[in-house]
């Protein structure tokens, strides 16, 4: 199975586990899995850093690293991402949201998610944790 991480779980897996049960930890964890990490994410946490939104310290200079720690991989923007992002016609307007749910539409990617908003979506699968 790939999933793709929304960035709060993946915050959850790098610094509060704790977030996410027994069970989907070692869900994750399985390495016959494929984790995805959109490369909004990284925009996403840096731009909540510097805004002051997020504390985590180390997180943005160690991005990559942090990354493979986890088993994960990390997902580029494509165009074909960007424009799908753009025209769907789903209302929620997070640039952020609109990409991975795009990201993960055409990757066949799973969403690892806890946003309630995304059960609004017109495609990918979900996973609510």
């Amino acid at each position: 199975m790939t999933y793709l991480l929304d960035t709060h779980v993946l915050l959850w897996l790098i610094g509060d586990p704790g977030q996410l049960d027994e069970e989907q930890r070692g869900h994750l964890a399985d390495r016959r899995n494929v984790l995805l990490v959109s490369a909004v994410s990284a925009l996403e946490v840096a731009t909540k850093v510097r805004l002051g939104e997020l504390v985590a310290p180390g997180l943005v200079d160690a991005w990559s690293r942090r990354i493979a720690d986890i088993g994960a991989e990390e997902l580029p923007i494509t165009g074909t991402h960007a424009l799908l992002a753009g025209s769907m016609s789903w209302q929620h307007r997070d640039p952020f949201d609109r990409l991975l749910v795009a990201q993960g539409i055409v990757e066949s990617a799973t969403l690892v998610t806890r946003d309630s908003a995304m059960r609004q979506l017109p495609a990918p699968r979900l996973w609510m944790v």
